[in-house]
């Protein structure tokens, strides 16, 4: 029987090349909040990593209606619908997440399921921040809920603990290296999840 070898490398010709996209999810609209310092470090070291093309969504801005519900208002509807299409379109996501009560913040939750097949088949990493625990229970908690949605969480974070007094007043950190490592190995690990993900959707479309 005469076998022939049959390569892929021919078939993924846009998967393989194309920047991975990153949708950046800043989790808090807390009146006085550091999500935007975090967001704001975590971006210019996306920006340096090779491959990656990032857009922030901002819980704040989205303003999504707390109330689930298949028949949203007009407004509502309009509201909801540009920020599903941002998830849509993203191969990859991280969610940056501060800590309230040992757990995370209400509008993430709520920008969470208000969607669906957005996150399947798709990496999920957590830059976590907040007092001692560096807002590493909320991110235990959200890794139970994206395993739920049928995302893949990435295992590596980057935590900063009283996070406030990490940075500068002019966002930057004080103590660079070890965070700028945590970031680089956490979007490493990313994007080798998003893109073997976005190759296995691209030939085979998941099924949940």
């Amino acid at each position: 029987m005469d076998i022939t070898a049959v390569s892929t490398s021919s078939t993924l010709p846009a998967a393989e090349t194309a920047p991975l996209k990153v949708a950046v999810i800043l989790g808090s609209n807390r009146d006085g909040r550091f999500g935007p310092v975090v967001a704001d470090w975590f971006l210019a070291r996306a920006a340096k990593h090779p491959g990656i093309a990032t857009e922030l969504v901002d819980v704040a801005e989205a303003d999504l209606p707390t109330a689930i519900t298949f028949s949203p208002r007009p407004e509502e509807a309009a509201r909801l619908g540009a920020v599903s299409a941002r998830l849509a379109a993203a191969d990859a996501f991280v969610v940056l997440t501060p800590e309230y009560n040992h757990s995370f913040p209400a509008p993430l939750k709520t920008l969470i399921d208000w969607h669906s097949a957005e996150w399947q088949a798709k990496p999920v990493a957590f830059v976590g921040y907040g007092g001692i625990s560096g807002g590493l229970r909320a991110v235990e908690q959200l890794r139970q809920v994206f395993a739920e949605l049928h995302a893949v969480t990435v295992r590596d974070t980057v935590s900063f603990h009283n996070a406030g007094a990490l940075f500068d007043d002019e966002g930057r950190h004080l103590d660079p290296e070890p965070a700028d490592a945590a970031a680089k190995t956490l979007l490493d690990q990313l994007v080798w999840w998003g893109t073997a993900l976005r190759d296995a959707r691209n030939l085979r479309p998941y099924g949940a």
